[in-house]
């Protein structure tokens, strides 16, 4: 596995899972229905914002295992602190794509200035995803009490989640 930074052409591998990911409605804050343009508005935001791409092989064609993106959470005097997203094809769940991605993100981050990173909207019964944010460092210093309709849940909590970097 490699990570770089994102190419144009690498939106067409990312879009199917993203798609994907997102209609299912249980881990992320976006419209189920997002259309194309907007999805990849929102995941390949301009700068200071980057995006990134885990692939499985040396080449820049090869399979998108999972994306992330970089940039401030907020702007002016507080934009010293980094949010990121992240999403890993299902197909590829269970390598060690997000783990990767969370390490390179947070090296990514600090090189870039920031002292600390945080999650806005993490969702609680997304279990894997709170104990890897866990694990590398992250604690829930807020739940936004029934912030997320989950689909087959109902109302759920919404974690905020920091770290130093």
């Amino acid at each position: 596995m490699r990570i770089r930074g994102v190419a144009s052409e690498d939106w067409v591998r990312i879009w199917p899972f993203l798609r994907e990911i997102v209609a299912a409605g249980d881990t992320y804050t976006w419209d189920p229905d997002v259309t194309e343009e907007r999805a990849r508005e929102l995941w390949m935001p301009t700068p200071p914002w980057r995006t990134v791409v885990a692939v499985d092989g040396d080449t820049d064609g090869d399979t998108v295992l999972g994306t992330a993106k970089l940039g401030p959470n907020h702007m002016g005097p507080a934009s010293h602190i980094a949010n990121a997203s992240f999403m890993v094809a299902p197909a590829h769940s269970g390598r060690g794509v997000g783990r990767a991605l969370g390490e390179y993100v947070l090296d990514l981050a600090r090189a870039d200035g920031y002292r600390a990173m945080q999650f806005n909207a993490v969702v609680e019964t997304n279990t894997r995803a709170v104990a890897l944010w866990r694990s590398l460092g992250f604690d829930v210093v807020a739940t936004l009490p029934e912030g997320f309709e989950h689909p087959t849940k109902g109302f759920v909590g919404l974690h905020i989640m920091y770290r130093r970097l």
